[in-house]
């Protein structure tokens, strides 16, 4: 059964803009230290922070965190053994949403990035 379901568009210049604006400051603020990792060994590595912003806007818009004062380090985006993205929720969000399933599909291309969550059981 779904619960919910949250979408987020992001454009990766903002994110870009950010990042080299604020620099680790901006990164430890909204990304794991996995999360960065991650996304700063890949080639297109803003594109990769942005398709993650993208994702925790979306998860906190399907489980309703967006209005708990959530920190954007408790939604964690890792990758699957086969690559596939899956949300590891901490701290606050974890208890909120229990031990409900977070399911997660991203993409980004060129200048923008999407991501969709769908919260499985109700909210």
């Amino acid at each position: 059964m779904i619960g919910a379901i949250g979408i987020d568009l992001v454009e990766v210049d903002r994110i870009q803009a950010a990042a080299e604006k604020w620099g680790d400051k901006f990164l430890q603020r909204i990304f794991t230290e996995q999360e960065t990792g991650y996304c700063l060994a890949r080639s297109d590595s803003y594109g990769s922070l942005a398709v993650r912003f993208a994702a925790k806007e979306a998860v906190a818009k399907a489980t309703g965190l967006e209005m708990s004062g959530m920190r954007w380090r408790d939604v964690e985006v890792v990758n699957d053994k086969r690559g596939r993205p899956q949300v590891v929720l901490h701290g606050k969000a974890r208890k909120m949403v229990g031990e409900k399933e977070v399911l997660l599909s991203m993409s980004h291309a060129g200048k923008y990035a999407i991501a969709v969550a769908v919260l499985k059981g109700g909210h």
